[in-house]
């Protein structure tokens, strides 16, 4: 890959492109390497162009939102780093219908839909990722889902745009349809219900303070770090192996909540990596249950 030439012709069209840019800086577990190119568009069309230049100048393309699920290896990600977050935000409301852009933070929805008294999706409120990675995982807590407020989604390819329907969106746990295809979501038509603001205040109020007294916010992560196995929770399990507290390098395995690895301050990608995988091994020779990491690890190993 010609980094100068791809750079170039990202520039030409795009007003922040960056080259050599610090992962760290871009992800909540505050480590990283460097991305070869990160692009920031602001357009669908920008979206359209940047993996047409992809596609032609043959360069790896990976798209990401604020890098809440993502732990990039130190020797960062080679080709373009697409990022859809605060560049790639906005809501319009419909009714009881609104239309959010992919890279819209869910908390900055679930506001703006309080104040226009609509509510349902409060439990969306605490969760630090943008509307597109949560409609690619069906992101959800305390028994909901974000699918299940789905009408339409919206994506992009270099070829054109497509509108998938809740029925085609193939919703599963922390799954959808967007897990096995190359389309990248650029908004999202949800229905919300009409409510009470003070009501819907209050259950947002109610989760955020259930997730400071659970949940160790204090620390760099990446949220829950495995996915829930059938029969059972991940943070019941790593805690019933004893592997509480117990850390590799920088990264540990929170005191607070056993499911989340944390970076204490220290950490490199590597000292977390090992220590998923430690915590799978534990577990597996504990409880029999093979432990999937929730965290995607990207970039060279």
């Amino acid at each position: 890959m010609n980094a100068g030439e791809v750079f170039g012709t990202l520039s030409e069209k795009i007003k922040d492109v960056r080259r050599d840019e610090c992962m760290a800086a871009h992800t909540s577990f505050k480590v990283g390497g460097c991305a070869d190119i990160l692009v920031m568009p602001g357009s669908t069309d920008e979206v359209r162009y940047v993996l047409n230049i992809a596609r032609q100048l043959d360069v790896p393309l990976f798209v990401m939102g604020r890098g809440t699920n993502l732990l990039v290896t130190s020797k960062g990600i080679r080709g373009i780093v697409m990022k859809l977050a605060d560049n790639f935000s906005g809501v319009e409301f419909d009714g009881t219908c609104v239309t959010v852009k992919s890279g819209t933070p869910l908390a900055v929805l679930v506001l703006k839909a309080m104040d226009h008294s609509l509510g349902g999706a409060e439990f969306l409120g605490g969760i630090p990722g943008t509307l597109g990675g949560a409609v690619c995982m069906n992101a959800g807590a305390y028994g909901s889902e974000i699918g299940d407020f789905v009408e339409e989604v919206y994506a992009a390819t270099w070829a054109g745009e497509v509108t998938l329907s809740r029925s085609e969106m193939d919703f599963g746990y922390r799954h959808s349809i967007l897990s096995d295809t190359p389309l990248i979501v650029t908004g999202a038509r949800l229905k919300l219900v009409a409510c009470c603001r003070d009501e819907s205040k209050d259950k947002l109020c109610g989760l955020n303070e259930k997730r400071r007294a659970k949940q160790p916010l204090e620390y760099p992560s990446a949220g829950s770090t495995f996915k829930r196995p059938e029969g059972g929770y991940a943070g019941t399990m790593i805690e019933q192996a004893g592997l509480k507290g117990v850390c590799v390098g920088g990264a540990a395995v929170s005191e607070k909540h056993a499911g989340f690895v944390i970076n204490t301050g220290c950490a490199t990608p590597e000292d977390i990596i090992s220590l998923i995988e430690k915590v799978q091994q534990h577990v597996f020779e504990h409880c029999g249950v093979m432990l999937e990491p929730e965290v995607r690890i990207v970039g060279q190993r």
